[in-house]
Protein backbone atom coordinates (compact mmCIF):
# COMPACT_ATOMS: atom_id res chain seq x y z
CA UNK A 1 0.00 0.00 0.00
CA UNK A 2 2.74 2.47 0.76
CA UNK A 3 4.33 1.67 -2.35
CA UNK A 4 1.11 2.17 -4.43
CA UNK A 5 0.74 5.58 -2.56
CA UNK A 6 4.62 6.44 -3.45
CA UNK A 7 3.44 5.26 -6.94
CA UNK A 8 0.60 8.01 -7.32
CA UNK A 9 2.01 10.93 -5.33
CA UNK A 10 5.10 10.41 -7.86
CA UNK A 11 2.65 10.38 -10.74
CA UNK A 12 0.74 13.62 -9.77
CA UNK A 13 3.03 15.74 -8.10
CA UNK A 14 5.94 15.56 -10.93
CA UNK A 15 3.51 17.06 -13.39
CA UNK A 16 1.82 19.65 -10.71
CA UNK A 17 5.62 20.93 -9.82
CA UNK A 18 6.50 21.67 -13.53
CA UNK A 19 2.77 22.67 -14.68
CA UNK A 20 2.18 25.40 -11.58
CA UNK A 21 5.55 27.37 -12.29
CA UNK A 22 4.70 27.07 -15.97
CA UNK A 23 1.18 28.76 -15.61
CA UNK A 24 2.53 31.63 -13.13
CA UNK A 25 5.19 32.42 -15.64
CA UNK A 26 2.68 32.57 -18.41
CA UNK A 27 0.52 34.65 -16.98
CA UNK A 28 3.22 36.83 -15.39
CA UNK A 29 4.02 37.61 -19.17
CA UNK A 30 0.32 38.86 -19.41
CA UNK A 31 1.06 41.13 -16.85
CA UNK A 32 4.29 42.28 -17.77
CA UNK A 33 2.66 43.10 -21.34
CA UNK A 34 0.10 45.23 -19.93
CA UNK A 35 2.60 47.81 -17.61
CA UNK A 36 5.88 47.22 -19.98
CA UNK A 37 5.22 51.27 -20.96
CA UNK A 38 4.82 51.87 -16.85
CA UNK A 39 8.63 50.02 -16.21
CA UNK A 40 10.75 50.74 -18.90
CA UNK A 41 13.24 53.76 -18.73
CA UNK A 42 12.62 54.56 -15.43
CA UNK A 43 15.65 53.05 -14.09
CA UNK A 44 14.30 50.94 -11.79
CA UNK A 45 16.37 48.33 -9.76
CA UNK A 46 16.39 44.32 -10.65
CA UNK A 47 14.91 43.99 -6.77
CA UNK A 48 12.25 46.24 -7.11
CA UNK A 49 10.89 44.31 -10.41
CA UNK A 50 11.82 41.10 -8.73
CA UNK A 51 9.19 42.03 -5.75
CA UNK A 52 6.62 42.90 -8.16
CA UNK A 53 6.50 40.04 -10.30
CA UNK A 54 6.09 38.41 -6.92
CA UNK A 55 3.52 40.35 -5.95
CA UNK A 56 1.63 39.36 -9.27
CA UNK A 57 2.43 35.73 -9.98
CA UNK A 58 0.43 35.89 -5.66
CA UNK A 59 -2.36 37.24 -7.37
CA UNK A 60 -2.58 34.80 -9.95
CA UNK A 61 -2.85 31.92 -8.32
CA UNK A 62 -6.87 31.52 -8.43
CA UNK A 63 -6.03 31.19 -12.19
CA UNK A 64 -2.38 29.43 -12.10
CA UNK A 65 -3.20 26.41 -9.37
CA UNK A 66 -6.71 25.47 -10.80
CA UNK A 67 -5.09 24.95 -13.95
CA UNK A 68 -1.88 23.09 -12.70
CA UNK A 69 -4.25 21.04 -10.55
CA UNK A 70 -6.34 19.45 -13.62
CA UNK A 71 -3.35 19.06 -15.95
CA UNK A 72 -1.23 17.34 -13.12
CA UNK A 73 -4.37 15.19 -12.37
CA UNK A 74 -4.97 14.60 -16.59
CA UNK A 75 -1.26 13.46 -17.11
CA UNK A 76 -1.10 11.35 -13.36
CA UNK A 77 -3.95 9.05 -14.65
CA UNK A 78 -3.20 9.01 -18.09
CA UNK A 79 0.25 8.09 -17.87
CA UNK A 80 -0.43 5.11 -15.44
CA UNK A 81 -3.35 4.40 -17.55
CA UNK A 82 -1.22 4.65 -20.54
CA UNK A 83 1.43 2.03 -19.07
CA UNK A 84 -0.91 -0.38 -18.17
CA UNK A 85 -0.13 0.30 -14.11
CA UNK A 86 -3.88 1.44 -13.50
CA UNK A 87 -5.08 -1.68 -15.22
CA UNK A 88 -2.98 -3.59 -13.08
CA UNK A 89 -3.51 -2.12 -9.93
CA UNK A 90 -7.61 -2.38 -10.72
CA UNK A 91 -6.99 -6.25 -11.80
CA UNK A 92 -5.69 -6.92 -7.78
CA UNK A 93 -8.85 -5.89 -6.55
CA UNK A 94 -8.55 -2.56 -5.75
CA UNK A 95 -11.16 0.03 -6.66
CA UNK A 96 -10.50 3.95 -8.10
CA UNK A 97 -11.32 5.33 -5.12
CA UNK A 98 -8.83 2.88 -3.04
CA UNK A 99 -6.20 4.39 -5.46
CA UNK A 100 -7.29 7.85 -5.92
CA UNK A 101 -6.88 7.69 -2.20
CA UNK A 102 -3.62 9.15 -1.46
CA UNK A 103 -4.07 12.09 -4.16
CA UNK A 104 -7.44 12.97 -2.69
CA UNK A 105 -5.47 13.35 0.83
CA UNK A 106 -3.44 15.62 -1.41
CA UNK A 107 -5.59 17.88 -2.68
CA UNK A 108 -7.33 17.94 0.87
CA UNK A 109 -3.99 19.82 1.69
CA UNK A 110 -3.74 21.79 -1.52
CA UNK A 111 -7.04 23.01 -1.46
CA UNK A 112 -6.77 24.02 2.61
CA UNK A 113 -3.85 25.65 1.43
CA UNK A 114 -5.36 27.53 -0.96
CA UNK A 115 -8.10 28.58 1.46
CA UNK A 116 -5.48 29.79 4.29
CA UNK A 117 -3.76 31.92 0.97
CA UNK A 118 -6.88 33.29 -0.10
CA UNK A 119 -7.15 34.35 3.19
CA UNK A 120 -4.09 35.17 4.85
CA UNK A 121 -1.30 35.71 1.68
CA UNK A 122 -3.75 37.12 -0.94
CA UNK A 123 -4.76 40.19 0.94
CA UNK A 124 -1.21 40.72 2.08
CA UNK A 125 -0.07 40.17 -1.57
CA UNK A 126 -2.52 42.71 -2.73
CA UNK A 127 -1.68 45.30 -0.14
CA UNK A 128 2.13 45.02 -1.75
CA UNK A 129 1.19 45.02 -5.16
CA UNK A 130 -0.55 47.92 -5.37
CA UNK A 131 1.38 50.19 -3.27
CA UNK A 132 4.34 48.88 -5.32
CA UNK A 133 2.42 49.18 -8.51
CA UNK A 134 1.30 52.78 -7.72
CA UNK A 135 4.90 53.58 -6.54
CA UNK A 136 6.55 52.51 -10.26
CA UNK A 137 3.88 54.16 -12.08
CA UNK A 138 4.07 57.66 -10.37
CA UNK A 139 8.36 56.83 -10.72
CA UNK A 140 9.86 59.57 -12.79
CA UNK A 141 11.81 58.34 -16.13
CA UNK A 142 15.59 57.48 -15.60
CA UNK A 143 17.98 60.71 -16.28
CA UNK A 144 17.79 60.36 -20.04
CA UNK A 145 18.91 63.47 -21.87
CA UNK A 146 18.47 63.42 -25.68
CA UNK A 147 19.73 65.69 -28.71
CA UNK A 148 17.70 68.98 -29.14
CA UNK A 149 14.72 67.63 -27.10
CA UNK A 150 13.83 69.33 -23.32
CA UNK A 151 14.37 67.14 -20.40
CA UNK A 152 11.81 67.92 -17.76
CA UNK A 153 12.25 65.15 -15.52
CA UNK A 154 14.33 66.89 -12.57
CA UNK A 155 12.14 68.64 -10.23
CA UNK A 156 12.37 72.53 -11.09
CA UNK A 157 14.85 72.26 -14.07
CA UNK A 158 14.73 72.01 -18.24
CA UNK A 159 17.63 71.05 -20.10
CA UNK A 160 18.13 70.93 -23.33
CA UNK A 161 21.38 70.05 -25.63
CA UNK A 162 22.09 70.61 -29.16
CA UNK A 163 25.00 67.71 -29.42
CA UNK A 164 25.72 64.82 -26.82
CA UNK A 165 28.87 62.71 -27.29
CA UNK A 166 29.32 59.26 -25.52
CA UNK A 167 31.86 60.60 -23.36
CA UNK A 168 29.74 62.81 -21.61
CA UNK A 169 30.37 66.19 -23.38
CA UNK A 170 27.82 68.53 -24.64
CA UNK A 171 27.46 71.20 -26.93
CA UNK A 172 24.64 74.24 -27.41
CA UNK A 173 23.38 74.03 -23.68
CA UNK A 174 20.25 75.70 -22.37
CA UNK A 175 19.38 75.08 -19.09
CA UNK A 176 16.22 77.15 -17.53
CA UNK A 177 16.77 77.18 -13.26
CA UNK A 178 12.98 77.29 -11.82
CA UNK A 179 13.99 75.83 -8.42
CA UNK A 180 12.53 79.07 -6.42
CA UNK A 181 9.61 78.45 -4.16
CA UNK A 182 8.36 81.62 -5.04
CA UNK A 183 8.47 82.17 -8.28
CA UNK A 184 9.70 85.68 -8.25
CA UNK A 185 13.09 84.18 -9.88
CA UNK A 186 14.02 82.65 -13.30
CA UNK A 187 17.88 81.75 -13.98
CA UNK A 188 18.83 80.82 -17.86
CA UNK A 189 21.58 79.53 -18.82
CA UNK A 190 23.45 79.02 -22.08
CA UNK A 191 26.96 77.74 -22.59
CA UNK A 192 28.65 76.74 -26.22
CA UNK A 193 29.89 73.45 -24.67
CA UNK A 194 29.74 71.42 -21.24
CA UNK A 195 30.93 68.40 -19.75
CA UNK A 196 27.97 66.10 -17.90
CA UNK A 197 28.84 63.23 -14.80
CA UNK A 198 26.43 61.91 -12.12
CA UNK A 199 28.06 61.40 -8.46
CA UNK A 200 26.85 60.99 -5.18
CA UNK A 201 23.43 61.48 -6.14
CA UNK A 202 24.13 64.54 -8.23
CA UNK A 203 24.30 65.84 -11.88
CA UNK A 204 27.52 68.01 -12.47
CA UNK A 205 27.50 70.32 -15.17
CA UNK A 206 30.55 71.86 -16.54
CA UNK A 207 29.90 74.51 -18.89
CA UNK A 208 32.36 76.81 -20.51
CA UNK A 209 31.70 80.03 -22.82
CA UNK A 210 28.06 80.73 -21.75
CA UNK A 211 26.12 83.51 -20.00
CA UNK A 212 23.83 83.51 -17.63
CA UNK A 213 20.39 85.64 -17.51
CA UNK A 214 18.68 85.96 -14.29
CA UNK A 215 15.00 87.69 -14.26
CA UNK A 216 12.76 89.06 -11.06
CA UNK A 217 9.14 88.72 -11.36
CA UNK A 218 7.06 91.12 -10.55
CA UNK A 219 3.88 90.20 -10.00
CA UNK A 220 2.83 92.61 -7.42
CA UNK A 221 3.38 95.59 -9.25
CA UNK A 222 0.79 96.54 -11.34
CA UNK A 223 2.11 96.27 -15.35
CA UNK A 224 2.59 99.28 -16.75
CA UNK A 225 4.92 100.09 -13.42
CA UNK A 226 6.82 97.12 -13.88
CA UNK A 227 11.05 97.83 -14.48
CA UNK A 228 11.61 94.06 -15.16
CA UNK A 229 14.95 94.04 -13.50
CA UNK A 230 17.43 91.06 -14.63
CA UNK A 231 21.03 90.05 -14.45
CA UNK A 232 23.21 89.49 -17.20
CA UNK A 233 26.72 88.00 -16.82
CA UNK A 234 29.07 85.78 -19.45
CA UNK A 235 31.32 83.24 -18.05
CA UNK A 236 34.36 81.29 -19.47
CA UNK A 237 33.59 78.28 -16.88
CA UNK A 238 30.97 77.42 -14.45
CA UNK A 239 30.00 73.91 -12.22
CA UNK A 240 26.18 73.61 -11.60
CA UNK A 241 25.38 70.88 -9.38
CA UNK A 242 21.75 69.04 -10.00
CA UNK A 243 20.25 67.26 -6.80
CA UNK A 244 18.73 64.15 -8.43
CA UNK A 245 16.57 63.48 -5.49
CA UNK A 246 13.44 63.93 -7.38
CA UNK A 247 14.54 60.53 -9.18
CA UNK A 248 14.85 58.11 -6.34
CA UNK A 249 12.29 55.71 -6.17
CA UNK A 250 9.74 56.34 -3.22
CA UNK A 251 7.27 53.82 -1.80
CA UNK A 252 4.11 54.62 -0.98
CA UNK A 253 1.76 54.06 2.18
CA UNK A 254 0.36 50.97 2.25
CA UNK A 255 -2.24 52.02 4.57
CA UNK A 256 -3.74 54.29 1.27
CA UNK A 257 -4.45 50.96 -0.44
CA UNK A 258 -6.18 48.63 3.34
CA UNK A 259 -9.70 49.53 2.87
CA UNK A 260 -10.17 48.08 -1.06
CA UNK A 261 -11.91 44.63 -1.01
CA UNK A 262 -9.15 42.95 -2.47
CA UNK A 263 -6.90 43.33 0.52
CA UNK A 264 -9.33 42.30 3.18
CA UNK A 265 -9.95 38.16 5.18
CA UNK A 266 -13.27 36.68 5.13
CA UNK A 267 -14.14 38.31 8.50
CA UNK A 268 -13.35 41.65 7.51
CA UNK A 269 -15.29 41.15 4.35
CA UNK A 270 -18.73 39.66 5.57
CA UNK A 271 -18.08 42.45 8.55
CA UNK A 272 -18.42 45.68 5.18
CA UNK A 273 -20.87 43.51 3.77
CA UNK A 274 -23.44 43.39 6.72
CA UNK A 275 -22.72 46.86 7.40
CA UNK A 276 -23.66 47.83 4.08
CA UNK A 277 -26.74 46.09 4.00
CA UNK A 278 -27.84 47.46 7.26
CA UNK A 279 -27.17 50.61 6.19
CA UNK A 280 -28.81 50.17 2.61
CA UNK A 281 -32.05 49.17 4.92
CA UNK A 282 -32.10 52.09 7.10
CA UNK A 283 -31.76 54.29 3.77
CA UNK A 284 -35.00 52.52 1.92
CA UNK A 285 -36.90 53.24 5.55
CA UNK A 286 -35.96 56.97 5.40
CA UNK A 287 -36.55 57.14 1.83
CA UNK A 288 -40.19 56.00 2.08
CA UNK A 289 -40.33 58.06 5.70
CA UNK A 290 -39.45 60.89 3.45
CA UNK A 291 -42.15 60.02 0.58
CA UNK A 292 -45.15 59.91 3.18
CA UNK A 293 -43.78 63.05 4.73
CA UNK A 294 -43.69 65.06 1.65
CA UNK A 295 -46.94 63.74 0.47
CA UNK A 296 -50.23 64.88 1.56
CA UNK A 297 -53.47 64.94 0.78
CA UNK A 298 -55.96 68.31 1.69
CA UNK A 299 -59.31 67.07 3.12
CA UNK A 300 -61.53 68.96 0.56
CA UNK A 301 -59.19 66.88 -2.31
CA UNK A 302 -60.11 63.38 -1.76
CA UNK A 303 -63.30 63.05 -2.61
CA UNK A 304 -63.32 64.92 -5.65
CA UNK A 305 -60.39 62.88 -6.74
CA UNK A 306 -61.81 59.90 -6.50
CA UNK A 307 -65.26 61.14 -7.72
CA UNK A 308 -62.90 62.42 -10.96
CA UNK A 309 -60.93 58.88 -11.57
CA UNK A 310 -64.26 57.45 -11.51
CA UNK A 311 -66.08 59.15 -14.08
CA UNK A 312 -62.94 60.03 -16.05
CA UNK A 313 -63.04 63.72 -15.29
CA UNK A 314 -59.42 64.85 -16.50
CA UNK A 315 -60.30 68.83 -16.78
CA UNK A 316 -62.04 68.23 -13.10
CA UNK A 317 -60.44 70.97 -10.80
CA UNK A 318 -60.33 70.53 -6.94
CA UNK A 319 -62.77 72.85 -5.53
CA UNK A 320 -60.24 74.36 -2.96
CA UNK A 321 -57.81 74.99 -6.14
CA UNK A 322 -60.92 76.44 -7.82
CA UNK A 323 -61.97 79.06 -5.76
CA UNK A 324 -58.28 81.05 -6.56
CA UNK A 325 -57.88 83.71 -9.05
CA UNK A 326 -56.12 82.56 -11.93
CA UNK A 327 -52.99 84.17 -11.14
CA UNK A 328 -52.88 82.74 -8.04
CA UNK A 329 -53.58 79.48 -9.63
CA UNK A 330 -50.55 79.89 -11.96
CA UNK A 331 -48.59 80.41 -8.96
CA UNK A 332 -49.44 77.66 -7.20
CA UNK A 333 -49.06 75.53 -9.94
CA UNK A 334 -45.73 76.60 -10.74
CA UNK A 335 -44.80 76.00 -7.36
CA UNK A 336 -46.24 72.91 -6.99
CA UNK A 337 -44.20 71.76 -9.99
CA UNK A 338 -41.23 73.11 -8.42
CA UNK A 339 -41.46 71.16 -5.28
CA UNK A 340 -42.45 68.04 -7.36
CA UNK A 341 -39.09 68.63 -9.29
CA UNK A 342 -36.90 68.95 -6.12
CA UNK A 343 -38.59 65.85 -4.51
CA UNK A 344 -37.84 63.57 -7.97
CA UNK A 345 -34.60 65.10 -7.77
CA UNK A 346 -33.75 64.23 -3.80
CA UNK A 347 -35.59 60.13 -4.41
CA UNK A 348 -33.24 59.80 -7.44
CA UNK A 349 -30.15 61.02 -6.06
CA UNK A 350 -31.04 58.68 -2.82
CA UNK A 351 -31.81 56.03 -5.46
CA UNK A 352 -28.29 56.13 -6.84
CA UNK A 353 -26.20 56.26 -3.36
CA UNK A 354 -28.36 53.22 -2.20
CA UNK A 355 -27.49 51.42 -6.00
CA UNK A 356 -23.69 52.55 -5.14
CA UNK A 357 -23.63 50.81 -1.88
CA UNK A 358 -25.71 47.84 -3.30
CA UNK A 359 -22.57 47.69 -5.86
CA UNK A 360 -20.02 47.92 -3.08
CA UNK A 361 -21.69 45.14 -0.82
CA UNK A 362 -21.77 42.94 -4.70
CA UNK A 363 -18.08 43.49 -4.71
CA UNK A 364 -17.51 42.97 -1.18
CA UNK A 365 -19.61 39.22 -1.21
CA UNK A 366 -17.80 38.74 -4.85
CA UNK A 367 -14.65 38.55 -2.81
CA UNK A 368 -15.69 36.36 -0.53
CA UNK A 369 -17.17 33.67 -2.07
CA UNK A 370 -14.05 33.82 -4.40
CA UNK A 371 -11.86 32.81 -1.47
CA UNK A 372 -13.54 29.81 -0.55
CA UNK A 373 -14.08 28.73 -4.78
CA UNK A 374 -10.26 28.57 -5.05
CA UNK A 375 -10.70 25.93 -2.93
CA UNK A 376 -13.58 23.84 -4.13
CA UNK A 377 -12.43 24.58 -7.32
CA UNK A 378 -9.29 22.74 -7.05
CA UNK A 379 -11.40 19.68 -5.82
CA UNK A 380 -13.59 19.47 -8.56
CA UNK A 381 -11.24 20.01 -11.20
CA UNK A 382 -9.00 17.17 -9.99
CA UNK A 383 -11.89 15.07 -9.70
CA UNK A 384 -12.58 15.91 -13.75
CA UNK A 385 -9.10 16.00 -14.46
CA UNK A 386 -8.21 12.08 -12.95
CA UNK A 387 -11.77 10.76 -15.08
CA UNK A 388 -10.29 12.24 -17.81
CA UNK A 389 -7.07 10.78 -17.46
CA UNK A 390 -8.48 6.99 -16.73
CA UNK A 391 -10.70 7.28 -19.49
CA UNK A 392 -8.50 8.41 -22.36
CA UNK A 393 -5.48 6.37 -21.45
CA UNK A 394 -3.11 9.16 -22.93
CA UNK A 395 -0.42 10.84 -21.18
CA UNK A 396 2.29 13.26 -22.28
CA UNK A 397 1.49 16.51 -23.43
CA UNK A 398 0.07 16.36 -26.44
CA UNK A 399 -4.24 15.38 -25.68
CA UNK A 400 -4.28 15.76 -21.91
CA UNK A 401 -2.70 19.00 -22.01
CA UNK A 402 -5.57 19.87 -24.76
CA UNK A 403 -8.05 18.37 -23.09
CA UNK A 404 -7.33 20.75 -19.83
CA UNK A 405 -6.48 23.80 -21.70
CA UNK A 406 -10.10 23.45 -23.25
CA UNK A 407 -11.88 22.50 -19.69
CA UNK A 408 -10.51 25.14 -17.95
CA UNK A 409 -11.45 27.68 -20.63
CA UNK A 410 -14.92 26.56 -20.62
CA UNK A 411 -14.49 26.90 -16.49
CA UNK A 412 -13.01 30.50 -16.84
CA UNK A 413 -16.17 31.44 -18.95
CA UNK A 414 -18.33 30.00 -16.64
CA UNK A 415 -16.52 31.97 -14.14
CA UNK A 416 -16.74 35.63 -15.77
CA UNK A 417 -20.02 35.53 -17.01
CA UNK A 418 -20.99 34.57 -13.50
CA UNK A 419 -19.24 37.10 -11.78
CA UNK A 420 -20.17 39.81 -14.47
CA UNK A 421 -23.88 38.65 -13.73
CA UNK A 422 -23.39 39.36 -10.02
CA UNK A 423 -21.67 43.06 -10.78
CA UNK A 424 -24.83 43.83 -13.25
CA UNK A 425 -27.19 42.66 -10.60
CA UNK A 426 -28.85 40.23 -12.35
CA UNK A 427 -27.55 37.59 -9.94
CA UNK A 428 -27.09 36.73 -6.55
CA UNK A 429 -23.37 36.55 -5.68
CA UNK A 430 -24.14 33.27 -3.86
CA UNK A 431 -25.33 31.90 -7.52
CA UNK A 432 -23.27 33.75 -9.72
CA UNK A 433 -20.32 33.53 -8.12
CA UNK A 434 -20.77 29.41 -7.81
CA UNK A 435 -22.15 29.25 -11.35
CA UNK A 436 -18.82 27.48 -12.45
CA UNK A 437 -18.27 24.82 -9.73
CA UNK A 438 -22.88 24.39 -9.83
CA UNK A 439 -22.40 23.57 -13.97
CA UNK A 440 -19.00 21.44 -13.32
CA UNK A 441 -20.14 19.16 -10.08
CA UNK A 442 -22.41 17.43 -11.65
CA UNK A 443 -20.39 16.66 -14.64
CA UNK A 444 -17.60 15.81 -12.82
CA UNK A 445 -19.63 13.48 -10.91
CA UNK A 446 -20.53 11.70 -13.98
CA UNK A 447 -17.42 11.41 -15.49
CA UNK A 448 -15.68 9.85 -12.23
CA UNK A 449 -18.79 7.19 -12.20
CA UNK A 450 -17.56 6.65 -16.31
CA UNK A 451 -14.25 5.97 -14.83
CA UNK A 452 -15.07 3.76 -11.89
CA UNK A 453 -17.37 1.78 -14.68
CA UNK A 454 -14.41 1.20 -17.32
CA UNK A 455 -16.67 3.63 -19.93
CA UNK A 456 -16.18 3.60 -22.93
CA UNK A 457 -17.41 6.46 -24.64
CA UNK A 458 -14.18 8.27 -24.73
CA UNK A 459 -11.92 4.86 -25.88
CA UNK A 460 -11.68 6.31 -29.22
CA UNK A 461 -8.73 8.69 -28.12
CA UNK A 462 -6.93 5.15 -27.02
CA UNK A 463 -3.80 4.28 -28.60
CA UNK A 464 -4.15 1.48 -31.33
Amino acid sequence: MVRISRLMLRSFLGPFAVTFPVALFILDMQFLWLYADELIGKGLDAWIVFKLMVYASARLVNLALPLAVLVASIMALGNLSERSELTALKASGMSLNRILRPLVVTMVIVSSGALWFSNKGWPAANIQFRALLYSVTKQKPALNIREGVFYNGIEGFAIRVGTKHPDGSLEDILIHDHRDATGQSILVLKAARGNMKQRDGQLILTLEDGVSHEEHQESQAQRKQRVHPHISSSFSRQTLRIPLHSLDFSMANEDLFRRSYEMMTLKELAYVSDSLQGSMAAERVALGEYGERNVTWLSDTTGWYRQAASHSQASAQSPWFARHDPVTRGRLFDKAKERCRNHIRAIEHAMTHIDGKRMRQARHDIEWHRKYILALSCLVLFVIGASLGALIGRGGLGLPTVLALGMFMFYYILSMLGEQMVKAGQLNPGIGMWLSTLVLAPVAALMYRHAMKEGQWLRSFRTK
